[in-house]
């Protein structure tokens, strides 16, 4: 397995990668037709066995302190995407991944690392395992059905009738939240710092 840059002509794979290692995740509905370009600078690096794309991991940075990170002090670089095939987890190549984008992180002077995720607990165990600590935390809230909208969202607009929404949960009652709607996930912040 060789790990290196992203290269264009790698995106259908990238996709395809990232498209099958989020089905089993609580981002399973999170699906891209295309590569996200940054506005920013970008470690984009892949892992590729027999020409296939097994992993990816793509850390966008920071110029200007918290540009791009939302927390933290001095230059970091935000984790955007991270995924492994799922014919291929359990043999390292997402911690690969890490590694190598730390090499490179501090060759640019960042001095952290930041990345947000939902409660899929073997996914947080990776993080925590990987030296990263919690540091934050929010609810994602999925409304779906006229039980779950009403009270919740309602639209001043004339004839305009909301169907379902998506909201950020920042407030301290996270259990009442979690029993009023079905779909709802903890979406945790870690940061690691960089030596």
């Amino acid at each position: 397995m060789e790990i290196r840059q992203y290269q264009v002509e790698d995106e259908i794979g990238w996709v395809r990668c990232r498209v099958l290692s989020f089905l089993d995740t609580a981002y399973f509905d999170n699906v891209y037709p295309n590569k996200e370009v940054y506005e920013n600078p970008a470690i984009e690096l892949v892992a590729v066995e027999n020409n296939q794309i097994v992993g990816l991991l793509d850390i966008e940075y920071e110029i200007k302190e918290r540009t791009v990170c939302s927390r933290g002090t001095g230059i970091g670089g935000m984790i955007w995407h991270i995924a492994v095939h799922p014919d291929f987890r359990r043999k390292g190549i997402g911690t690969q991944l890490l590694k190598a984008a730390e090499i490179i992180a501090i060759t640019k002077g960042l001095n952290r690392f930041e990345a947000w995720t939902r409660d899929d607990e073997w996914v947080n165990n990776w993080y925590v395992n990987s030296g990263f600590k919690k540091v934050e935390s929010y609810l994602q809230v999925f409304i779906e059905g006229n039980s779950e909208l009403k009270g919740a969202i309602k639209s001043e607009l004339p004839d305009l009738f909301p169907i379902q929404a998506f909201a950020h949960y920042i407030g301290e009652e996270n259990e009442q939240i979690k029993k009023k709607f079905k779909r709802v996930y903890e979406c945790n912040c870690y940061e690691k710092m960089l030596n």
